[in-house]
């Protein structure tokens, strides 16, 4: 076949473009939603440009379990199992922030004894917490060993909790008013004996990681967060303390009179993945002196206000007392009028600041529930830590920032 004169003559390029120039250095990157280093149902969109990040966006809404609109159809005292499962390493601190709450509503008088054995069992919560994060935050970054150390003495602390509530994990043990009832006998010389070896388990994990060259150049410098950015972005707890940021709840807003306790409150200046690493391990021995402070003041008298038709009479009471049986009768099925109005109480648990907004109209039913969890915020640190850094170093900022899914999806 004669080709066509008149047709246009293709010609063969003398050199091919470079493939620095045609092709992408962007890349998009899906972290999850299923990631093991990601400690929940958390979908993170990293652009990457070679194996530097260059953004991190949460996806959330994985774990959405309308938990503040059901509180809204629960009788008051029904929403505390309800808070357990928020956050479900520190369910107690949960329970205590919502019930602080609604006893602000109610003007109720907590006895102290009640008051004291909160403080003792949310510090307990705060190291259950704590070790949750050191074990799963070292096996992220190839310490597989500690994982099985933190998980020995979390079990102890988990069967205390059994002991006192009936229930591992999901204690609901703090009830509006007080407690649900009064330690089991032995308890208490439970809890000391445990209190007392848990230093030298806190020095054996200290000898496994903070003298260790790999474990410190995987996190030395990694994932800076400013005094000013942490602020801004409303980060709480240790990592804004880990920051500069000088704040602590239990000592500047005291609330269930942790202002009777003596304990310091760690800070770093360096704001890095290291220095949250350090603050953590500090509050480990500080929450062990509260633990022996309350062991060795632990008042006397009741555990629940005198509040007949808000709290749940005692069992023996009801078997024998027609008034204490019809108390309990209709606190169960009719639930209790809260007076009219708003509140908020803040607390500091282990991930950081805690909050409830409470609203009520004067039903046995809340009006409005919203709650204020430091994970939320601590989330949207993730690429103000994490950009500019390589890829690898996103799994160590997501493990020190100790987030849980559960408060964030609510």
């Amino acid at each position: 076949m004669r080709s066509n004169p008149s047709s246009p003559v293709l010609e063969r390029p003398t050199s091919l473009p470079s493939t620095e120039e045609t092709a992408p250095r962007q890349m998009v990157l899906n972290m999850g939603p299923q990631h093991p280093a990601t400690h929940g149902v958390l979908r993170l969109v990293v652009e990457l440009d070679g194996e530097i990040i260059t953004s991190v966006r949460p996806e959330i809404g994985y774990l959405h379990t309308g938990i503040e609109k059901t509180c809204e159809a629960k009788f008051y005292q029904q929403v505390v199992p309800l808070t357990d499962r928020i956050n479900y390493l520190d369910p107690l601190s949960n329970n205590l922030c919502y019930c602080l709450a609604v006893e602000k509503l109610l003007d109720l008088e907590i006895p102290e004894r009640a008051q004291w054995i909160r403080v003792l069992l949310t510090e307990l919560s705060r190291l259950n917490s704590h070790l949750i994060w050191l074990g799963t935050h070292a096996m992220d970054i190839g310490a597989l060993t500690v994982f099985l150390y933190t998980f020995r003495e979390r079990e102890e602390i988990l069967r205390l909790f059994e002991a006192v509530a009936g229930q591992r994990m999901m204690t609901s043990y703090f009830r509006i008013g007080g407690l649900a009832m009064e330690p089991p006998r032995g308890w208490f010389e439970r809890v000391a004996a445990f209190i007392k070896s848990f230093p030298e388990k806190i020095d054996e994990y200290s000898n496994l990681l903070t003298g260790n060259p790999i474990f410190y150049n995987r996190l030395k410098g990694v994932g800076p967060l400013s005094a000013a950015d942490a602020i801004a972005l409303g980060v709480t707890g240790p990592p804004l303390r880990a920051s500069g940021v000088d704040i602590d709840l239990r000592r500047d807003m005291p609330y269930s009179g942790y202002e009777k306790f003596k304990f310091h409150v760690p800070t770093s200046t360096d704001g890095d993945t290291w220095a949250r690493y350090e603050v953590r391990m500090i509050e480990l021995r500080e929450s062990t002196k509260i633990v022996e402070q309350a062991l060795a003041g632990m008042p006397g008298g009741p555990v629940k206000a005198d509040a007949p038709k808000v709290v749940l009479p005692d069992r023996e009471k009801m078997k024998t007392q027609m008034e204490s049986l019809i108390h309990h009768f209709k606190i169960v099925t009719e639930g209790f009028n809260v007076p009219a109005g708003e509140v908020y109480q803040g607390i500091e648990c282990g991930h950081g600041q805690v909050g409830y907004y409470v609203v009520s109209d004067g039903t046995a039913k809340p009006w409005r529930i919203h709650m204020r969890y430091p994970s939320f915020a601590t989330l949207q640190a993730v690429e103000t830590m994490a950009k500019g850094r390589l890829i690898a170093d996103l799994v160590a900022v997501i493990g020190t920032i100790d987030i849980v899914l559960g408060e964030i999806d609510r």
